[in-house]
């Protein structure tokens, strides 16, 4: 381009900008309700299965009954098949004498000989009636009076210990309808009936497809800058457990002509095609400008009122559904279960979900963006006045927020925030929630893995939520947690923690753990320097960037020790745990941090030490006799304990 050229862009081209940018953000509920009005009404493919892999599946016709169940009158008990009427005077004063039948009735057997006035048979539990009798009596209610005999001291009444053919299931009867779920009931109710077959919804068959150049799968050694493909394993799943057949077709590259390739291809042999990535209008997301030219209507709604999850991408092509779920596993995940499952289940006939819920309070005010339905993910723990919903807080490329969250809350488009202390309701991922036996809130540390694996281990639940020191004693002092696991310096007293304690918290020792400068090994502003030098070269040094950790942690303490007042580059990079700070420094996006001496070991980096540092628990007197708490105050004590914590790297203490 010649210096006297414009980079102003031509109408043509702004034209072609404009249309790549999101349509029309649509609400949750608007862009539902259009992609399921292009989608239905809808004829359910059916298909007969045995019954063995019928389970999980949608009847897709009402069954009746083709026998009476049970086929004959059978005995409930072992005993002996009677007339009724002819124990009508027998008491334990005046018993009854019969003779036994030369016969034994068991399961599998026919009768051959009926009973007689005056006789008996004897009959296992679920052995046929024999014709003559109208009853049974208990073995225990009988003597035996002779070689053939038996005396009877009870009277019986007809019918007793009988079940009559057909009083389970009788012939003609519906015996399951249409849209019902076969779980092992059913199956148990269609093999009596001696159903071999049944006729089900047939599952769709869904095609799964990841998209990005940075893809690798699992199993494959990671390139620089490349991240392993997580989606597609997630989404996979999640298909199979609502009712879909999946298909994981693999990972293809941002390349439009194979990409589109692939997806005529998927929609030519599925009922469902989904992808994850390629909708958020980056330079590499080209899945979006395919879908127009797959057939018709084509995109029903590009852009949602969501959060996370704005960037999805909702289609029908020639009657058939294509999603582009974002990029990020979190909100992945969460437009999958939000807003496409519901679309998936009534495809394969199964009803909606249903949904558990439970009230809570949450601890922290909670940011949102006026505008957009927020959804935020939340574990649960026991208060003293009830549950509280802690946000997970990791955003929407974290992988584990799912597993690790109870369920999510909602925040409403209209609202800027939901304030500390509210009442909200908690839709949880799964029909019962367990409270967790050991709750630790506060700042995170390798060795904490460490001590709770054996309770884990013993069958404990363990929960871990990482706010940092000071929001740990806070969430101590509101009574939310057992431990608050924190490393402060007082400056005033030159001592770690003790002068934090208020009314009710008591101090237990933990270990000690060097926190020290981060570099790359052969970094010459840093090697053979103390921890203030290496601060006072990096400080003198423009090019030098930092990484801090977030406000509340202890480490931020010690940092803002070392700089005094001085804000260098990297300042306001603020990660929330110790790896973090060794990643960014190991990838070359930092040039020092601090981190603790294992963190920085297991990172091949350099490390200069500073403060040891005390990592101790201010424990809730109130549920120290808790047994959770207990046990962990055990395994803190324990010779493996401990070991274990040595060979890390930490000092008991």
């Amino acid at each position: 381009m010649s210096p006297g050229m414009s980079n102003t862009p031509s109408p043509r081209d702004r034209d072609s900008s404009e249309q790549d940018q999101f349509l029309t953000i649509l609400s949750r509920e608007d862009a539902l309700a259009r992609f399921e009005a292009a989608l239905f009404p809808r004829a359910i493919a059916s298909e007969k299965r045995p019954l063995a892999d019928a389970l999980g599946c949608a009847l897709a016709e009402d069954v009746v009954a083709p026998i009476d169940v049970p086929p004959f009158d059978r005995s409930n008990v072992d005993g002996f098949a009677v007339r009724s009427a002819d124990l009508a005077s027998a008491g334990e004063a005046s018993p009854v004498r019969v003779m036994l039948n030369d016969e034994v009735i068991a399961c599998g057997t026919a009768p051959t000989r009926p009973v007689l006035s005056g006789t008996a048979t004897p009959i296992a539990t679920g052995g046929p009636v024999p014709r003559g009798a109208d009853a049974v009596v208990m073995v225990e209610h009988t003597q035996p009076a002779g070689p053939r005999a038996i005396e009877i001291r009870r009277a019986a009444s007809p019918g007793q210990f009988i079940s009559y053919a057909g009083s389970d299931i009788a012939r003609g009867e519906a015996l399951l309808r249409s849209g019902t779920i076969i779980g092992s009931r059913e199956i148990g109710m269609l093999a009596a009936c001696g159903i071999a077959h049944v006729r089900v919804a047939r599952r769709p068959r869904v095609a799964i497809i990841s998209t990005g150049d940075e893809l690798v799968q699992p199993g494959q050694p990671l390139r620089p800058a490349a991240i392993y493909d997580t989606n597609g394993a997630i989404v996979t799943a999640a298909i199979s457990e609502n009712g879909g057949e999946a298909h994981f077709l693999g990972a293809i590259a941002d390349d439009e002509p194979q990409l589109e390739d692939a997806m005529r291809k998927a929609l030519a042999t599925s009922d469902m095609v989904v992808l994850s990535g390629g909708t958020s209008k980056g330079a590499g997301d080209i899945s979006h400008r395919i879908i127009g030219r797959l057939g018709k209507p084509g995109i029903i709604a590009h852009g949602v009122a969501l959060k996370p999850g704005k960037p999805l991408c909702l289609a029908v092509c020639d009657g058939k559904p294509v999603v582009i779920l974002p990029g990020f596993p979190t909100s992945a995940m969460f437009t999958f279960h939000d807003m496409i499952v519901p679309v998936l289940r009534r495809m394969a006939g199964l009803p909606p979900r249903s949904e558990a819920k439970v009230n809570a309070r949450v601890p922290v005010r909670i940011a949102s963006e006026l505008g957009r339905t927020e959804f935020v993910m939340v574990s649960l723990v026991e208060g003293t006045d009830g549950l509280i919903a802690y946000p997970t807080g990791k955003g929407s490329g974290a992988i584990t927020s799912f597993a690790q969250a109870d369920g999510f809350l909602r925040i409403d488009a209209l609202a800027d925030q939901m304030p500390a202390g509210g009442e909200t309701e908690v839709t949880l991922f799964t029909p019962h929630v367990r409270v967790p036996d050991l709750v630790i809130v506060g700042s995170h540390c390798t060795g904490l893995d460490l001590v709770t694996a054996p309770l884990a281990h013993a069958g404990l639940v363990v929960r871990s939520i990482a706010v940092g020191s000071l929001g740990g004693l806070a969430a101590a002092k509101r009574g939310e947690c057992d431990f608050a696991p924190i490393h402060l310096f007082d400056e005033k007293t030159e001592t770690y923690n003790t002068s934090y304690l208020s009314e009710g918290l008591e101090l237990v020792p933990g270990w000690r753990r060097m926190q020290g400068i981060v570099f790359r090994r052969g970094d010459q502003r840093f090697e053979g320097k103390s921890a203030e030098d290496a601060v006072r070269a990096a400080l003198a040094d423009p090019a030098c960037i930092m990484v801090n950790r977030n406000q509340g942690a202890g480490t931020r303490i010690l940092i803002d020790r070392l700089l005094g007042g001085a804000r260098p580059d990297g300042y306001w990079n603020q990660p929330r745990s110790h790896n973090a700070v060794a990643a960014a420094v190991a990838q070359h996006r930092a040039d020092w941090g601090m981190t603790i001496a294992p963190v920085a070991h297991a990172s091949n980096l350099g490390f200069i030490p500073f403060a040891e540092e005390h990592y101790d628990f201010a424990l809730v007197k109130a549920r120290k006799q808790r047994p959770a708490v207990q046990a962990f105050l055990d395994e803190l004590a324990s010779e493996a304990g401990r070991a274990a914590l040595v060979q890390a790297g930490f000092r008991p203490a």
